[in-house]
């Protein structure tokens, strides 16, 4: 199969049952990390789905990280696990790592986990940035103020915090918030701003489609929009058809990966769960490896 890696557009739940065990921990301490099994696809919920086998190029691998969050401690910690497992196998170039966007908010480690991303321990990986809602909302408060009570609604707090911005005690103080704004865009580094500023929408490798949240159903993948590349949710997962690729995605959370034909969910909520997903792709598998204690049953992370 030839090699095709594209970037796409410039606009704008749980394991099948039984197969959440894990294969053993990698790591000491609080921290262990956790090699699930491969999964079969899950087709029982899909209609119109080819019964055919995804790829991705023969001889290259590929990993996806789903929402960091502000976690930049498992973050740390799943980069060496994937940094041993890339040291193993045969397969060619370097291998690609993507990440799928949501590195900040809600967690108060959101600078940490940029700088991590742009550290020296991520150089023996071909890396991609998927820009996230979350990123959206930050780049967005830099230029309007405005946004701030909403943005706090749903972690930029964290974020600023991180930064060491105080935040508005009242939340609807627009003249606090417009202070908050020129002190953040004083406090934030020029390669925090380039980063956030270089941020794909998307990613196309062989059969798999990486995105921030999904896809609008019916819509040509190089026809979406970057409203339903960083925000869809119930249009995308309740959809049974067959998409033109299976769409990997985060965005929405859940408490263990989630396959069937059309798309893979990594989204583990690490910022509360503790896990930290990452998916690994070679030839026809997908496998996980994820930050945490233990497996838990199939629950969807509120």
């Amino acid at each position: 199969m030839k090699f095709g890696l594209s970037r796409i557009g410039e606009a704008g739940f749980g394991f099948t049952k039984g197969l959440g065990s894990a294969l053993g921990a990698v790591g000491g301490g609080m921290l262990r990390v956790l090699r699930l099994v491969e999964t079969p696809l899950n087709l029982t919920k899909v209609s119109q789905v080819p019964v055919t086998v995804s790829r991705v190029p023969a001889g290259r691998r590929i990993y996806a990280v789903g929402d960091i969050h502000g976690r930049a401690d498992l973050l740390k910690g799943l980069i060496e696990e994937l940094a041993e497992d890339a040291s193993h196998g045969d397969y060619e170039g370097r291998p690609i790592l993507i990440f799928l966007g949501d590195y900040v908010d809600r967690g108060f480690q959101s600078k940490d986990v940029i700088d991590v991303l742009l550290g020296e321990s991520l150089s023996r990986f071909e890396t991609y940035f998927l820009k996230g809602n979350h990123e959206a909302a930050m780049i967005q408060f830099l230029s309007d103020p405005s946004i701030g009570p909403r943005w706090a609604e749903y972690g930029g707090v964290e974020t600023l915090v991180s930064y060491g911005i105080r935040p508005p005690r009242a939340r609807i103080n627009m003249e606090e918030w417009t202070r908050v704004s020129e002190e953040f865009q004083a406090a934030l580094p020029a390669e925090h701003r380039q980063f956030l500023g270089n941020l794909d929408l998307s990613v196309r490798i062989g059969d798999y489609v990486f995105v921030h949240a999904g896809v609008r159903p019916g819509m040509p993948l190089d026809q979406q929009t970057e409203q339903d590349l960083l925000w869809i949710r119930d249009d995308f997962l309740n959809d049974r058809h067959y998409l033109g690729a299976v769409i990997v995605h985060g965005h929405t959370p859940v408490q263990h990966p989630y396959r069937d034909g059309r798309r893979i969910g990594i989204d583990t909520g690490a910022y509360l769960s503790g896990r930290l997903t990452a998916a690994r792709f070679e030839h026809e598998s997908v496998e996980f490896i994820m930050t945490g204690s233990k497996v838990e049953p199939e629950t969807r992370v509120q």
